[in-house]
């Protein structure tokens, strides 16, 4: 049962940053004696291949609007490496869940965690200041590695670190989709207001009858 919560952890953190994923449990299977890590994420090719797309990763993410565009061309590969690494996990420890099942759970919680990520970034980028953008890509780097970390050695309860801070994900997205409409909202007004048309009138209250 201790490979369910890997796979879900994995799973949230590969939304994030799918590679450093990849490097982690490769490097704790490797050097840690983390049993539960699949020996194909231990190869040195593979180590290599999430080492250099990690740091690419790392640069890309720091800087506004490019973070944008790759977060949009990961839309596709982090659900992916979440399906791999769970079905993987899976395929190691065979008598906690299908590989089938593990790979949709964590492809899922990838994607899931991989909007919020996404949509998050495209709200800091409204602000005209790089710091944001490195201060919260250095924070999503560092709650990856604490969650893989965890989830090595206490793996439920990273599970249930990672379900509250995709649940506080989502609910910042919904908050921020619902603080921009707002503001579009207004914006729409003043433009109205400068160009001398009619503001738009409040909907009439309906009866209760």
């Amino acid at each position: 049962m201790t490979i369910i919560p890997l796979i879900f952890t994995s799973g949230m953190a590969s939304g994030i940053n799918a590679y450093a994923v990849v490097m982690l449990l490769g490097l704790f299977g490797r050097f840690g004696g983390a049993d539960s890590v699949p020996p194909v994420l231990e190869r040195t090719d593979v180590l290599v291949a999430a080492t250099v797309l990690f740091l690419l990763e790392a640069v890309a993410d720091k800087i506004p609007y490019v973070d944008t565009v790759w977060d949009a061309v990961h839309t596709v590969i982090r659900p992916i490496a979440g399906a791999t690494v769970g079905a993987l996990l899976a395929s190691h420890d065979p008598g906690s869940l299908g590989e089938v099942a593990a790979g949709a759970m964590g492809g899922t919680t990838a994607l899931i965690s991989h909007c919020v990520k996404a949509s998050l970034r495209m709200a800091v980028n409204t602000s005209p200041e790089p710091a944001s953008n490195i201060i919260v890509s250095l924070a999503e780097d560092l709650s990856v590695a604490g969650l893989i970390t965890l989830a090595i050695f206490h793996p439920w309860l990273a599970a249930s670190v990672a379900s509250v801070l995709l649940l506080a994900g989502l609910l910042l997205v919904w908050f921020a989709v619902t603080r921009i409409r707002r503001f579009l909202a207004r914006r729409r007004v003043r433009k109205a207001a400068r160009a001398g048309a009619p503001l738009p009138r409040p909907e009439p209250s309906r009866s209760a009858y």
